[in-house]
This record gives structure tokens, C-alpha cells and sequence, in this order.
């Protein structure tokens, strides 16, 4: 039995594991779907990047870090990915679902063509407005998948993608699974080549898009328990 603390990304809160975390049951896991500060019903917590990774590092020391396998998706990795830097050799394993890493001294909107953003967030008080359905276009996701994305969705924390990323030390030096999402292409983020070529973390493909827990639950939750396998 493991317990796996799940976050997912920009916009979502618990609700969106839903089904993931019925798989992970049924198969004699725990299930610990986590919503970030200012978001989802935790709207209106102030919130910087910093309260998101104390968010989950507070988590996983309540349940108590053995057998916790930390699992980020999309905007998640860069909080996910300090505190299991933090948590460190007392988790079992980490699983990035087509997330962004955390570099030291880096914002998640560092390193690429992000300028929209900050515009929509400085137009938005200091908040990054959901996307829209065609947002999600090409993606491997049902109509109904979408409006139940869209309509979950909330306003999400500017602060938390502005500020830079601490770390004392990196955070591919884990024990972590990449599940990339293809539809959302082929390559995970550079600061993930390394340690896959290295053999230190592993590489599992999903051919569907980049919000997997709702187009592929089923599948999702068999990669998180075949990580968890892994990270004996």
C-alpha cells in the first residue's frame, strides 16, 4: 500500500483527481488529492509559490513521509518538486505528470515565450484567468471533459508563477518517474534530459494530451502505481 499526495495544475484543485484517485483505491492505495492555497475552495488564501510548496510539504508530514509517492501534474512540479527536495530520501518515489521542474532561481514562467501571461495577470489582479474551452483543443479530451475543466476551474495565483524556485540542491537528484503527454509534445523540459539519460529517472509516454487525470484516468492511475513499484 502506498499513499500517493497528488497536485495538480494552474487553475485545479483536488476535484480534478477524482478519478485517478478511485483507481489508486481500487487497487489498495491511498489517495491524497491536494488543493493549493487560493484555489478551487480554497479561493481567497493569499498565495505565492512558497505557501504552495509549504501546502504539500504540510501534507506529507501529516500523513508521514514513508511509502509517499509525491506526484505533481503541469504547473504543480515547481512546488511538488521543491518540496520533495525539502521531504527528501523519506518519500518513495516522485512523479512529474507533463509538469514543469524547478530550477533554483527560477519562476515556472521563466524559459519560455511567457509575456501573455504576465499581462493577464497584471489585467486580472494579480491573477491568472482560466482558459477557455478552445484552450483545450487537440488535447485527447471529450467535449464533456472540457466544460468539466472549464467549469471547475479558478483564477489562479499570479505571485505563484513569478516567484523563483529554492532549492538547495537539484531536484533530479530523486528517485522520479516523467509521464509525458504527447499530444503535448514529444520532449519533457530540458532540465529533465539529464537524469533520464542517465537512467537515474524514468520515462513513461501517454499518447494523449496534457490533462491526462481526466482523458486518460484509468491509465494515469497504472502509471502512478507501477512508480510506486518502481520506487521500492
Amino acid at each position: 500500500m502506498t499513499r500517493f499526495v497528488m497536485a495538480a495544475g494552474a487553475w485545479l484543485g483536488a476535484w480534478a483527481w477524482d478519478e485517478v484517485a478511485a483507481g489508486l483505491r481500487a487497487a489498495g492505495h491511498e489517495a491524497h488529492p491536494l488543493t493549493l492555497s487560493g484555489l478551487a475552495e480554497k479561493r481567497g488564501v493569499p498565495a505565492g509559490q512558497h505557501t504552495h510548496v509549504q501546502d504539500i510539504v504540510d501534507e506529507v508530514e501529516r500523513l508521514g513521509p514513508r511509502d509517499v509517492v509525491l506526484v505533481g501534474h503541469s504547473y504543480s512540479g515547481i512546488p511538488v518538486g521543491q518540496a520533495a527536495v525539502r521531504i527528501g530520501e523519506r518519500l518513495r518515489r516522485v512523479v512529474f505528470v507533463d509538469a514543469a521542474l524547478p530550477v533554483d532561481g527560477e519562476s515556472f514562467l521563466s524559459g519560455w515565450p511567457s509575456d501573455h501571461v504576465r499581462r493577464a495577470v497584471e489585467a486580472h489582479d494579480g491573477f491568472w484567468p482560466p482558459a477557455g474551452p478552445d484552450d483545450f483543443a487537440g488535447q485527447g479530451l471529450t467535449d464533456d471533459q472540457i466544460a468539466r475543466i472549464v467549469g471547475g476551474s479558478t483564477p489562479h495565483p499570479g505571485a505563484t508563477l513569478t516567484e523563483a524556485a529554492v532549492l538547495d540542491r537539484p531536484v533530479t537528484e530523486l528517485p522520479a518517474t516523467y509521464a509525458k503527454c504527447l499530444l503535448d509534445g514529444d520532449e519533457p523540459p530540458p532540465a529533465a534530459a539529464e537524469p533520464l539519460r542517465s537512467g537515474r529517472w524514468e520515462l513513461v509516454t501517454m499518447d494523449t494530451g496534457h490533462w491526462p487525470m481526466f482523458s486518460r484516468p484509468g491509465e494515469l492511475a497504472r502509471v502512478l502505481h507501477e512508480a510506486a513499484a518502481a520506487g521500492r
